[in-house]
Formats: structure tokens, C-alpha cells, sequence
């Protein structure tokens, strides 16, 4: 097939682009401004294509023939997201479906689009959430875009997906030989997924035939986010997360915001990001089992440790 991956010089859209080189597709990398590692572009199968998501003018050449688009293109690390979320994480998606009209759309997305969901209440795969974040509102929004125009629409909702190379981890990593990672007091369910797992979830989505709808994918065993850094940083050998409250997370999203908005500098932390971060997410993995993955190779965090 040829499959167009947006996003493809970030770090989960080019970590998938890896992960098909060995595969039979033709892999198309739509990228914008950043080129897509080296390793990439050199690879027989791989073509590099330039575009503007918010001109979609610019969007023919890289859709064409694109029997399936992954989509992971979007903005992150910027001030006030609630201004321009709408546009990245919807308008493009609706840009792409406009333009390329392919037989199938992958949207990497999340769990949180459903709003708040522990062990006892997991996500089902719902449209109907009302989620408080920006980011998640605006995603969930572009799921049903994705679904109206897109017979083949396919959405991705993965939590924390965790392993070396993998941008979160590798900033965690970076700030606890600092001393500075911390993590709020009140306990937060999160719902793991290695990263090999992730990217083998991708390639069963890509290649399997007859699949549409939400697929929720994640690990056999919610944790918490608080056990799951004291757990990484043990195995890191580096100092256990600070606790700190609720409110000085805020505070330093504000800060941080503020400094990128006077400076014109990336925004590492956001107030949008805080609020989803501290929101709850645990899913229903049924139909990930009976579809994409049966056996995951890492179903456990204490299984998965190795990969930090």
C-alpha cells in the first residue's frame, strides 16, 4: 500500500515510519518544517514530501494515491493552546479528509476524549464525552469529523505510551537527574502501552482489512501515574518524583506560558496540559485484543521496565 505518515520528523510519527521499513508499503512522510531523521529519508521505500496542513493547496501532491494516511501531525509545546487547538487538532483533519479522500484514515488519538474513567468505569469507545480539556475536546471533535467523511476511519485512542526514544520519557529522564521531576499528590489512573505494542497496534491497523471505529489500546494493567514514575525512576536509578500541590503545577503552566508568549519560546508546560494530565483514564481493551494485537509482548509495567 502507500501509506502517508503526517507528522513523520516528530517522534511518534517517525518511530512508526521506522518501524514499516521492513514492511512491503510505500511509505510517504508528509513533514513540514523539521526533516525527518536521516535513516528515513535514505530508505529505498520512503518519500519525503513538504506540506502546509493549514493549506490544503499544498496537500495534493502528498495525498495522492495514499491508500492509507496515519496522522500524527500537530503542535505542541506553545502558549494559550486553546487558541490554536482548534485549528491544529480539528481544521487539519478536516484539510486532510477534504484533499485526500482515502480508503482508510488512522487518527492517533486518546482515551481522555471520553472524560474522566477509572478501573471501575473504563472508556468504551463513546462519542458522546465531555472531556474539560482543550486538547482532548478538540481531538474527540476531530474523531467525528473523521468518522462523518471517512468510511475506512479508523481512531487510535493509546494512553501513556512509554519505552526509550519515546519524547515523555526521555524529557522525565532528563529532568530527574536534575532533581526537578515532580508530580502532583492526588493519585491519577493512567493506562500504559509499551511502545512496541503501540507500534505493532499501528501495523495491524494499517494492513488489516475490514476495520473502523475506536479502538481503545492499552497495557492488561492500569496504574497510577504516581507509581508509574517511582517505578521508572528506580529503574533509573535517580531520585524518586517530588509530591508537590495541585495548584503549583497550574502556577508554573502559567509562568511557563507567559515567558513563551513575551519571549516567543516554546511553552513546555501549559495550563491545558496540566488539566489533562491530572485527569483520569483507564479503557476497555476488548476489542484491541480481538483485532489488532491478542497478545501484547509487554502486558505489564514490571514487564515493560527493561524498556526504560
Amino acid at each position: 500500500m502507500n501509506v502517508l505518515i503526517t507528522g513523520a520528523a516528530g517522534n511518534l510519527g517517525s518511530l512508526l515510519a521506522r518501524s514499516l521499513l521492513d514492511s512491503p508499503h510505500r511509505l510517504r512522510l508528509m513533514i513540514h518544517r523539521r526533516d525527518p531523521p536521516a535513516d528515513l529519508v535514505a530508505a529505498p521505500n520512503v518519500t519525503v514530501c513538504r506540506a502546509d496542513l493549514a493549506r490544503p493547496e499544498t496537500l495534493a501532491d502528498a495525498c495522492r494515491d495514499a491508500d492509507c494516511i496515519v496522522h500524527f501531525a500537530g503542535v505542541l509545546f506553545a502558549p494559550r493552546p486553546e487558541k490554536f487547538l482548534p485549528t491544529t487538532n480539528l481544521q487539519y483533519v478536516q484539510n486532510l479528509l477534504a484533499v485526500a479522500r482515502p480508503r482508510r484514515f488512522i487518527l492517533v488519538s486518546f482515551p481522555h476524549v471520553e472524560g474522566e474513567t477509572t478501573p471501575e468505569r473504563r472508556a468504551t469507545g463513546q462519542l458522546d464525552g465531555e472531556p474539560s480539556s482543550v486538547h482532548a475536546r478538540t481531538r474527540l471533535a476531530a474523531e467525528k469529523e473523521m468518522f462523518r467523511f471517512c468510511s475506512g476511519g479508523l481512531a487510535l485512542r493509546a494512553g501513556m505510551i512509554y519505552g526509550r526514544g519515546v519524547l515523555m520519557i526521555d524529557a522525565s529522564i532528563w529532568l530527574a537527574h536534575r532533581r526537578l521531576l515532580g508530580v502532583w499528590r492526588k493519585p491519577t489512573w493512567i493506562h500504559l502501552l509499551a511502545l512496541p505494542d503501540f507500534l505493532q497496534c499501528c501495523r495491524a491497523a494499517i494492513e488489516r482489512d475490514n476495520l473502523t471505529g475506536v479502538y481503545n489500546i492499552g497495557d492488561d494493567a492500569p496504574t497510577t501515574l504516581q507509581e508509574f514514575l517511582d517505578a521508572a525512576t528506580a529503574q533509573w536509578k535517580l531520585p524518586r518524583p517530588w509530591r508537590a500541590p495541585t495548584w503549583s503545577f497550574y502556577t508554573a503552566g502559567a509562568a511557563c506560558e507567559a515567558w513563551a508568549t513575551v519571549f516567543g519560546t516554546a511553552s513546555p508546560l501549559t495550563r491545558d496540559f496540566i488539566r489533562i494530565g491530572m485527569a483520569s483514564y483507564c479503557a476497555d481493551t476488548t476489542r484491541m485484543k480481538h483485532d489488532l494485537l491478542p497478545h501484547l509482548v509487554f502486558p505489564t509495567l514490571r514487564d515493560g521496565l527493561r524498556l526504560l
